[in-house]
């Protein structure tokens, strides 16, 4: 089994069939049978019964009488969920999904930098100006860049002051790692800083529309990023 943030083996053992059902390994309609699981995976019927009730929390699987667990269709999964976008990410981050991620990202992000520029904090804006620093320290590490990316649009999401527009952070957080593992796996790649330098600008001038416009630029020159990738990856 692969592993995965959750924890042991309860945790790995909903992750493996999580991965499985996004990645299309076990296609809707299939039964997933307990004690096939529990000798293939090698884990008890009580690891098996509580991972199928996680997955059926997340609207991947259905307990159905005289058929047993069922695996749902796309459309009936929880897709907003932030295990079931994560899976997505990894193993099904086609063009329509990214496509789907940078539609939620124009609609949500523009309208929480107008907000945080109204309501941040003189902490929120520290979280913005210590995360750019990090994304514009030449020598800091991939990871350190990504994590620092991630870390600037959750805090924009949390000067916002609206506790159910930060709850669209698992939405940005996923759009934002698979760009990341596109194009900095790809490279080279243009130089984000400045539209992220922009848009921390405008929020501590608490000027709305220039937070708007920046963050606007920012989703723009992203999108670029990845279709610039995925023509690449076409004339190969």
């Amino acid at each position: 089994m692969s592993g995965s943030p959750f924890r042991g083996i309860h945790g790995a053992v909903v992750a493996h069939l999580g991965e499985l059902i996004v990645r299309g390994d076990v296609t809707p309609g299939a039964t997933l049978d307990p004690a096939l699981l529990e000798r293939d995976l090698g884990v008890s019927r009580t690891v098996v019964r509580e991972a199928l009730r996680v997955l059926a929390a997340k609207g991947l699987v259905d307990a159905r009488p005289k058929r047993g667990t069922v695996v749902r269709p796309r459309e009936e999964w929880s897709l907003l969920d932030g295990d079931v976008l994560r899976w997505q990410a990894q193993h099904h981050a086609d063009d329509a999904f990214l496509a789907d991620l940078a539609e939620v990202r124009d609609i949500v992000e523009p309208a929480g930098a107008r907000l945080a520029a109204a309501r941040r904090t003189d902490a929120d804006l520290a979280t913005l100006t210590d995360a750019l620093a990090i994304m514009a320290d030449p020598d800091a590490s991939v990871d350190a860049v990504v994590e620092a990316d991630l870390v600037f649009h959750r805090a924009l999401l949390a000067a916002a002051g609206n506790q159910l527009l930060r709850q669209m952070e698992q939405v940005i957080a996923t759009g934002l790692r698979a760009r990341d593992l596109l194009v900095h796996g790809r490279g080279p790649w243009a130089d984000s800083v400045p539209a992220h330098r922009a848009v921390r600008d405008a929020v501590a001038a608490r000027d709305a529309d220039g937070a708007e416009r920046a963050i606007r630029d920012l989703l723009s020159q992203a999108d670029r990023d990845v279709r610039a990738i995925a023509s690449g990856k076409e004339s190969e």
